[in-house]
């Protein structure tokens, strides 16, 4: 890839994915560098397509999906909750930055916003949905993990 606009819309895009599920991006970008659709070798981020990345973000990943579902979870726009997704965007912006010969730190920054407007702009669609219509919460965070894991399978193989 060597348009670098595209590169900060893909990293703008995986931050989304993060701000909606804060471990799903981390996941998909480790998966995508293991399995060879992204070359992240020879950088400071390789480690994201390692055995061990894969399996520790699939495993929080999946965790995350479930508890997403108690109604004890923290709002994803709560201090806790934004963070991780901020440092989640980025990291996965970055990692799609070196993968596409993008600007690493302008990815990275783009990957932050999209987290954020990610956690807000899903936070509102979600409470929107669940407010309007005759549903419980799960009937739209259900589709809401299935829209943010198929959004991040398909950023990261745009290479």
């Amino acid at each position: 890839m060597n348009s670098g606009f595209a590169v900060l819309l893909l990293a703008l895009g995986i931050g989304v994915v993060a701000g909606l599920r804060s471990l799903t991006a981390p996941a998909v970008v480790a998966w995508a560098a293991h399995v060879g659709w992204i070359n992240l070798h020879g950088s400071p981020l390789a480690f994201m397509g390692s055995v061990w990345a894969v399996a520790i973000f699939t495993v929080l990943a999946v965790i995350e999906l479930v508890a997403d579902q108690l109604p004890s979870t923290p709002s994803r726009t709560d201090p806790v909750g934004l963070s991780a997704r901020v440092v989640t965007g980025a990291l996965s912006g970055a990692c799609l930055a070196i993968a596409g010969g993008g600007m690493l730190w302008v990815a990275a920054l783009a990957g932050a916003l999209g987290g954020i407007a990610g956690a807000f702009g899903g936070y509102q669609a979600r409470v929107g949905l669940v407010r309007t219509l005759p549903v419980p919460d799960f009937a739209i965070a259900i589709p809401e993990d299935l829209v943010a894991i198929g959004l991040g399978v398909f950023l990261v193989s745009r290479f």
